[in-house]
């Protein structure tokens, strides 16, 4: 089977491997669609602090059954969604329903090789039917779900304040669902065409772009009083940091976000909003349940997510092109 394997940071290869073979309680998958995610760009990089090298890429999947278990409840072609967090089942996190923060989890594309191939084996308890949405929608809803849990996390409600901080795909998971939950969204980013997305498909209230008075702005946004809720989702250490100056007396923080190091604030600013600091990490299986029911429903503009498309025998020439801002990149999906 053809598969794309990042060697090493900037460096795709295009191989033929032998087709894997379904393991007892595993599901063989034809691979169909695979979205492109910050973290593969972060990988493509050098910049993904849990991975080694090599590594094959994708954990935003969707695909057609190949084989399963007779008792599976699948057959062979059933569409399907895989969610790509492998979680124990039995660890401290996992017994209190915390399986996105598994202690051993592997995450497909990170930990172990990924999507970014014609076939693929999963565990069958990662595998979920994708009834009433198309290829394409299935594999988005891995990204949409980490928005959805990042709202849900942060108890996002009616009438409430939200500020989502970068406007890439991720952040736009949380502005759909925020808004879902009755919020007032406010968007910024350092990208125009992005702002410009966000106030034509996702309903967001006013949208900032980083630079010269923009704080004033969020200010004036909000009487002064800033946001009830916080969103990160730059994966910038400094616009992480930057962002506890937005938070309002009472509120919360979510870092949706991840870089290698560390982040500091100021304790005495931190401590006199009484604010809450929040990391929230991947998605669980409620999460993508939230999400596959707003596509059902139409409330995700799905179409005009996914701007862009490649084959996978075109990845190892064309994947670059996907870090340049020039593209108006918002989703890649990959044809398998």
């Amino acid at each position: 089977m053809l598969t794309v394997t990042c060697e090493s940071p900037g460096h795709l290869v295009a191989q033929q491997r032998p087709r894997p073979e379904r393991g007892h309680g595993e599901v063989l998958l034809r691979v169909r669609r695979v979205g492109v995610c910050g973290t593969d760009l972060h990988i493509f990089t050098g910049h993904q602090p849990y991975l080694a090298y090599p590594r094959v890429m994708g954990h935003e999947l969707s695909g057609v059954v190949e084989e399963a278990e007779t008792d599976s409840g699948l057959v062979p072609g059933d569409p399907v969604y895989v969610m790509p967090y492998l979680s124990c089942g039995h660890c401290i996190a996992c017994r209190q329903g915390k399986t996105n923060c598994c202690v051993r989890i592997q995450v497909l594309g990170v930990h172990r090789d990924g999507a970014f191939a014609e076939f693929i084996s999963v565990p069958q308890r990662f595998v979920g039917k994708a009834d009433g949405i198309t290829l394409d929608q299935a594999a988005m809803l891995e990204f949409l779900a980490i928005g959805a849990h990042a709202v849900r996390r942060a108890d996002v409600t009616a009438g409430q304040r939200v500020l989502v901080v970068g406007a890439g795909p991720i952040g736009m998971g949380a502005m759909i669902f925020a808004r879902l939950r009755g919020a007032v969204v406010t968007a910024i980013d350092g990208r125009q065409d992005r702002l410009g997305f966000a106030l034509k498909h996702l309903g967001v209230a006013a949208a900032v772009p980083v630079g010269d008075g923009d704080e004033a702005e969020l200010s004036r946004l909000t009487d002064g009083e800033f946001f009830d809720v916080v969103f990160d989702a730059t994966g910038n250490a400094k616009a992480m940091e930057r962002g506890f100056r937005f938070i309002a007396h009472g509120g919360r923080y979510v870092l949706v976000s991840i870089v290698q190091g560390d982040i500091r604030f100021s304790d005495p600013e931190f401590h006199k909003r009484e604010a809450t600091l929040l990391s929230s990490r991947n998605a669980t299986t409620e999460d993508f349940e939230t999400v596959m029911k707003a596509i059902r429903e139409g409330l995700v503009p799905s179409a005009a997510l996914a701007t862009h498309r490649m084959t996978l025998a075109e990845v190892p020439a064309g994947f670059a092109r996907l870090l340049d801002p020039t593209e108006g990149v918002i989703k890649a999906i990959i044809e398998c």
